[in-house]
């Protein structure tokens, strides 16, 4: 591809994670609401950057209806009181919506289309659960490989049931590992230089500022894990445990072409490298990182031992144990997912990719030496979404 200029990401952030449902904490929040709190808040914390200045604004959604539909894109930057001149989109990719989003705009710019962008994913599973108000195909079912495509938790126990040496043991002590990194982050304040704080109105009708993550569970142990019954099916071995929560949430990114930061005296914070999107069996969706991958890392002519920082998304522990593995990597990786994941935060469908982003964009800056970092995540229907990520941060950094 011939690239006229080169994207580069200038700041990510995103709101809290709330749990969905009548407990969570965005409950009476809407989701166009969330997506409005994260944009506003990249133009204060960017103030070289004016809303004139963006061209597109792109966002992962999964299930566009009722406040998340009408091409909740669009209606963002009006919301945010930005005028009527700028255009917008949404885009479904399911789980990875938000991080295709991210990758449309990459090409957006990469090509010449546009200078400056506003990428971003919200999903409210509260308000609007996986499946609500869909219409499958009588046949989609059969060409899927059977009704185990549908139910995400399902095609985690497939991946258990055809690869038998990841167990729930492994599962179980993943997702231990993952609540403990996040709480380490967490307790050291690594959140608070990406959260948005967001008021919002408890139901006594008083009002409060969420700016903690509420899915994350510090007092995990192996003991409690153990003892949580399989959530999918009789003897399972996938539970709320070591499964990814359902949760309400957004994040965004702000995308610019180099030269157009140049000419802004904005410090971009990585540059894009490469991206690939594959897909697998659906009915084993969680596999579907691994290619996808692999196709990235072909495309920038690197290998994962050039990765420095790698930041999965963990819909499913077992997921990830097999995508690790068959990547050459251990679960223990010190580079894997530093300030853990959805098994601790929460994975709010389409934002969780913007928030992958938004993590390596972090972690590059605490980290000066790492050069190359990789975004990746499975997807529902058996699809699998990988960015390469290179580090603006560091005086390594190829000019």
């Amino acid at each position: 591809m011939r690239i006229l200029d080169q994207p580069v990401v200038i700041d990510g952030v995103r709101t809290a994670f709330g749990k969905a449902g009548e407990k969570g904490v965005f409950w009476k929040t809407r989701a166009d609401d969330l997506a409005v709190a994260v944009a506003k808040a990249l133009i204060q914390r960017n103030p070289k950057i004016k809303p004139n200045m963006i061209e597109d604004s792109i966002w992962g959604v999964t299930n566009q209806v009722k406040e998340q539909g009408g091409t909740l894109g669009r209606a963002v930057p009006m919301l945010a009181e930005w005028g009527w001149e700028l255009p917008g989109c949404s885009i479904d990719r399911m789980c990875a919506g938000g991080l295709t989003a991210i990758g449309f705009g990459v090409g957006y710019i990469a090509t010449g289309m546009a200078d400056c962008l506003l990428t971003g994913g919200v999903e409210h599973m509260g308000h609007l659960p996986m499946g609500f108000m869909r219409d499958p195909h009588p046949r989609l079912q059969e060409v899927m490989g059977g009704p185990s495509a549908f139910n995400m938790g399902m095609t985690a126990e497939n991946i258990h049931d055809r690869f038998p040496e990841f167990t729930r043991e492994m599962a179980d002590r993943y997702a231990l590992l993952s609540q403990q990194k996040a709480h380490r982050a967490i307790q050291a304040g690594k959140m608070k230089q990406m959260i948005v704080p967001i008021e919002i109105e408890e139901s006594d009708g008083s009002r409060v500022v969420i700016e903690t993550d509420q899915q994350p569970r510090p007092d995990t142990n192996m003991k409690s894990l153990s003892g949580l019954k399989p959530a999918f099916r009789e003897n399972g071995r996938v539970t709320a445990g070591n499964a990814s929560g359902l949760n309400d949430g957004a994040a965004a990114v702000f995308l610019m072409s180099g030269k157009k930061a140049e000419v802004l005296g904005l410090e971009p914070k990585m540059r894009w490298v490469s991206s690939a999107v594959a897909a697998v069996d659906p009915t084993i969706m969680g596999t579907a990182p691994v290619p996808a991958t692999l196709k990235a890392l072909e495309k920038a002519g690197l290998a994962m031992d050039d990765l420095d920082i790698i930041e999965m998304n963990e819909a499913f522990a077992v997921q990830v144990l097999y995508c690790l593995d068959r990547l050459g990597l251990d679960a223990d990786d010190p580079r894997v997912n530093i300030w853990g994941g959805s098994l601790a935060f929460g994975h709010p469908l389409a934002a969780s990719g913007p928030r992958l982003v938004t993590f390596l964009m972090n972690l590059f800056k605490e980290n000066g030496h790492a050069r190359y970092g990789l975004t990746t995540m499975c997807v529902g229907r058996g699809q699998g979404y990988a960015m390469i990520w290179e580090n603006m941060q560091t005086r390594d950094s190829a000019p």
